[in-house]
């Protein structure tokens, strides 16, 4: 069996999943799924962001110093 995902809250889900018994709740449910997915992705990109402008101004400070 494969490591969950840090991110991935198997046993909530599954509840959740448990409780879907009608078409509202399935609904709800992937509608929820979507947009956790969504606000992970959009977390990662911002992290990625930080990350890029962190190293153009070490990069920056670095090539500063050498002149």
């Amino acid at each position: 069996m494969r490591k969950q995902d840090i991110g991935f809250d198997y046993h909530r889900y599954h509840r959740l999943l448990t409780e879907a018994v009608d078409e509202d709740r399935r609904l709800a449910l992937i509608d929820l799924l979507i947009a956790e997915k969504a606000r992970d992705r959009l977390a990662a990109q911002r992290a990625s962001d930080r990350a890029a402008m962190t190293a153009q101004t070490i990069a920056k400070v670095l090539g500063t110093g050498r002149n």
